[in-house]
Protein backbone atom coordinates (compact mmCIF):
# COMPACT_ATOMS: atom_id res chain seq x y z
CA UNK A 1 0.00 0.00 0.00
CA UNK A 2 2.97 2.31 0.06
CA UNK A 3 3.14 2.49 -3.73
CA UNK A 4 1.43 5.37 -5.56
CA UNK A 5 -0.74 4.57 -8.57
CA UNK A 6 0.66 5.72 -11.94
CA UNK A 7 -0.45 9.18 -13.07
CA UNK A 8 -3.53 9.36 -15.26
CA UNK A 9 -2.71 10.57 -18.78
CA UNK A 10 -4.59 13.67 -19.87
CA UNK A 11 -7.78 12.95 -21.80
CA UNK A 12 -7.53 16.01 -24.03
CA UNK A 13 -3.94 17.07 -24.58
CA UNK A 14 -3.32 20.70 -25.37
CA UNK A 15 -2.96 20.98 -29.17
CA UNK A 16 -0.80 24.09 -28.80
CA UNK A 17 1.64 22.51 -26.39
CA UNK A 18 4.79 21.48 -28.18
CA UNK A 19 7.57 19.21 -27.13
CA UNK A 20 9.39 21.16 -24.39
CA UNK A 21 12.77 19.97 -25.63
CA UNK A 22 12.16 21.47 -29.09
CA UNK A 23 10.35 24.60 -27.87
CA UNK A 24 13.20 25.89 -25.71
CA UNK A 25 14.47 29.22 -26.95
CA UNK A 26 11.82 29.47 -29.67
CA UNK A 27 10.21 32.90 -29.87
CA UNK A 28 6.54 33.12 -30.78
CA UNK A 29 5.42 36.40 -32.34
CA UNK A 30 2.44 38.16 -30.76
CA UNK A 31 -0.73 38.10 -32.85
CA UNK A 32 -2.10 41.19 -34.60
CA UNK A 33 -5.70 40.05 -34.49
CA UNK A 34 -7.18 43.32 -33.25
CA UNK A 35 -5.45 45.34 -35.96
CA UNK A 36 -6.52 42.91 -38.70
CA UNK A 37 -10.11 42.94 -37.40
CA UNK A 38 -10.30 46.74 -37.20
CA UNK A 39 -8.82 47.11 -40.71
CA UNK A 40 -11.31 44.55 -42.04
CA UNK A 41 -14.20 46.40 -40.41
CA UNK A 42 -12.99 49.74 -41.79
CA UNK A 43 -12.60 48.13 -45.20
CA UNK A 44 -16.19 46.97 -45.08
CA UNK A 45 -17.68 50.23 -43.79
CA UNK A 46 -15.48 53.09 -44.99
CA UNK A 47 -12.61 52.45 -47.41
CA UNK A 48 -11.97 49.26 -49.34
CA UNK A 49 -8.21 49.98 -49.30
CA UNK A 50 -8.26 49.02 -45.60
CA UNK A 51 -9.97 45.80 -46.65
CA UNK A 52 -7.09 44.94 -48.98
CA UNK A 53 -4.60 45.52 -46.16
CA UNK A 54 -6.67 43.35 -43.78
CA UNK A 55 -6.91 40.61 -46.42
CA UNK A 56 -3.12 40.53 -46.93
CA UNK A 57 -2.21 40.84 -43.23
CA UNK A 58 -4.82 38.29 -42.16
CA UNK A 59 -3.66 35.77 -44.73
CA UNK A 60 -0.03 36.16 -43.66
CA UNK A 61 -0.85 35.95 -39.96
CA UNK A 62 -3.00 32.83 -40.40
CA UNK A 63 -0.09 31.14 -42.20
CA UNK A 64 2.24 32.14 -39.35
CA UNK A 65 -0.21 30.79 -36.76
CA UNK A 66 -0.55 27.51 -38.65
CA UNK A 67 3.24 27.22 -38.85
CA UNK A 68 3.50 27.72 -35.07
CA UNK A 69 5.48 30.96 -35.28
CA UNK A 70 2.67 33.25 -34.03
CA UNK A 71 0.52 33.20 -30.90
CA UNK A 72 -2.55 31.09 -31.73
CA UNK A 73 -4.84 32.80 -29.23
CA UNK A 74 -5.76 35.45 -31.81
CA UNK A 75 -6.71 33.03 -34.58
CA UNK A 76 -10.48 33.62 -34.39
CA UNK A 77 -10.27 37.40 -34.49
CA UNK A 78 -7.63 37.27 -37.22
CA UNK A 79 -9.84 35.02 -39.30
CA UNK A 80 -12.83 37.33 -38.77
CA UNK A 81 -10.78 40.36 -39.87
CA UNK A 82 -9.46 38.43 -42.88
CA UNK A 83 -13.00 37.53 -43.97
CA UNK A 84 -14.21 41.12 -43.44
CA UNK A 85 -11.28 42.31 -45.54
CA UNK A 86 -12.23 39.97 -48.38
CA UNK A 87 -15.89 41.04 -48.26
CA UNK A 88 -14.98 44.75 -48.07
CA UNK A 89 -12.58 44.45 -51.00
CA UNK A 90 -15.11 42.62 -53.18
CA UNK A 91 -17.92 45.05 -52.34
CA UNK A 92 -15.62 48.04 -52.87
CA UNK A 93 -14.56 46.69 -56.26
CA UNK A 94 -18.18 46.14 -57.27
CA UNK A 95 -19.11 49.65 -56.13
CA UNK A 96 -16.20 51.06 -58.13
CA UNK A 97 -17.38 49.20 -61.25
CA UNK A 98 -20.96 50.44 -60.80
CA UNK A 99 -19.82 54.07 -60.38
CA UNK A 100 -17.48 53.82 -63.37
CA UNK A 101 -20.27 52.30 -65.49
CA UNK A 102 -22.67 55.04 -64.45
CA UNK A 103 -20.07 57.68 -65.31
CA UNK A 104 -19.54 56.16 -68.79
CA UNK A 105 -23.31 56.00 -69.34
CA UNK A 106 -23.83 59.64 -68.33
CA UNK A 107 -20.94 60.81 -70.51
CA UNK A 108 -22.25 58.90 -73.52
CA UNK A 109 -25.76 60.32 -73.06
CA UNK A 110 -24.39 63.86 -72.69
CA UNK A 111 -22.18 63.37 -75.73
CA UNK A 112 -25.09 62.10 -77.80
CA UNK A 113 -27.27 64.99 -76.63
CA UNK A 114 -24.57 67.52 -77.52
CA UNK A 115 -24.06 65.99 -80.96
CA UNK A 116 -27.80 65.78 -81.62
CA UNK A 117 -28.38 69.32 -80.42
CA UNK A 118 -25.83 70.81 -82.82
CA UNK A 119 -27.45 69.16 -85.85
CA UNK A 120 -30.98 70.22 -84.91
CA UNK A 121 -30.12 73.86 -84.34
CA UNK A 122 -29.64 74.45 -88.05
CA UNK A 123 -26.04 75.46 -87.73
CA UNK A 124 -25.43 74.69 -91.42
CA UNK A 125 -26.14 76.94 -94.45
CA UNK A 126 -29.41 76.70 -96.40
CA UNK A 127 -29.56 77.13 -100.20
Amino acid sequence: MSQMPPPIPPQHPNPYAGNPSTMQGQYMQPHRATMVFVLGLLGLLICFICGIVAWVMGSKDLKEIDAGRMDPSGRGLTQAGWILGIIGTVLGGLAFCVVAGYFVLVMSVLGAAAAGGAGASGGGTTP
